[in-house]
């Protein structure tokens, strides 16, 4: 609709969605080396594929400690996920980026 006094030209449109990807990725901050995976879907077995692809490369599986820095998505988010990361890859230290409100 054109503009009209006291009204804005309204312009109707049709929003094709044309899919998204699913982009999970790795930083490792003392190399620069990104890891990544497209996975059809998110969701907890893709993000665990990932950490076990990382975590089986030989400077990650025998590191005392390693430090996996998320924010607070569902497949990685709260306690469960941080226990479920340790008892995998019991190196593995999940620290999320905000703090988890109690319960």
């Amino acid at each position: 609709m054109p503009a009209a006094p006291g009204r804005p030209a309204r312009v109707e449109h049709e929003y094709v969605r044309h899919g998204a990807l699913a982009l999970l990725a790795g930083l490792d901050v003392r190399t620069g080396k990104v890891f990544a995976s497209t996975p059809a879907t998110t969701g907890i077995v893709p993000f665990m594929d990932l950490a076990g692809q990382v975590m089986a490369r030989p400077e990650y599986r025998h590191a005392p400690r390693v430090f996996v820095i998320v924010d607070n998505g569902s497949d990685h988010r709260g306690q469960a996920a941080a226990d479920r990361l340790r008892k995998a890859h019991p190196n593995a230290v999940m620290i999320h980026t905000r703090s988890m409100p109690p319960g």
